[in-house]
């Protein structure tokens, strides 16, 4: 059995913003990933000040103070984090 490898290209966030509805994540590659806001709800019913309190990871974000941790490889594939947690 073989396995398809697929170059997805430099998939590190670099910046994190929010409109009034969606989370928007720019990749080191330069590409912008928008999601619905309300696939993650603990970012949708946290104040302004506990969202912009993130540290950028290799692969993902994560928000300590809402124990949140979002990974881009499931951004990509375009999954809620209530799709994923029941996956």
């Amino acid at each position: 059995m073989s396995t398809l490898e697929i170059d997805v290209g430099d998939i590190r966030p670099v910046a994190v913003e929010f409109t009034a509805d969606e989370l928007v994540v720019t990749l080191a590659d330069g590409r912008r990933i928008a999601t619905p806001l309300d696939w993650y709800p603990s970012l949708l019913h946290a104040s302004a000040a506990a969202r912009t309190n993130f540290e950028l990871m290799p692969m993902g974000i994560h928000w300590p103070e809402l124990d949140e941790d979002l990974g881009i490889a499931g951004m990509l594939r375009g999954r809620s984090a209530t799709c994923a947690s029941q996956a």
